[in-house]
């Protein structure tokens, strides 16, 4: 096992400073990705595994909303929800969307709702929406 190098500091501790961690943070880093409490007893390979521990990106991608599958026959009432998500702010979010979903429905996603189902979800949204406005209003005479 060869030991960490000297470019190898410099490039965790210049990554560290380019994305504004802190040093607690790095150590952290390091702890977690190779159970060693000091940078100088990594070897390459633990070094090059921290370095990309901290360019990996955090974030999970969002997923873009599709309305792949679900009941044909629901396809207009969906397209509605998906209009009025967008108003709330929502449109870009799967996860809030079907959460609201699951919550109130007990569906884990939109498109298994039925026609009844989403005419419930249409009324909630507007009476959501118009309760927006009147806050909006409100806040502007206010």
């Amino acid at each position: 096992m060869e030991v960490i190098t000297g470019l190898q500091i410099k490039k965790i501790w210049a990554t560290a400073r380019e994305i504004g961690l802190e040093k607690e943070d790095l150590y952290t880093i390091i702890y977690r990705e190779s159970k060693k409490e000091s940078m100088k007893q990594l070897t390459k390979a633990q070094a090059n595994k921290v370095i990309d521990a901290m360019v990996r990106p955090k974030k999970k991608k969002k997923q873009k909303r599709t309305d792949d599958g679900g009941r044909s026959s629901t396809k207009a009432q969906r397209q509605t929800i998906y209009r009025m998500t967008e108003e709330l702010g929502w449109n870009n979010d799967n996860d809030r969307i079907n959460g609201f979903v699951k919550k109130m429905f007990e569906v884990e996603r939109l498109e298994w709702l039925d026609g009844y189902g989403c005419s419930r979800l249409i009324e909630i949204l507007k009476k959501m929406i118009k309760r927006i406005e009147v806050e909006k209003v409100v806040e502007k005479d206010g």
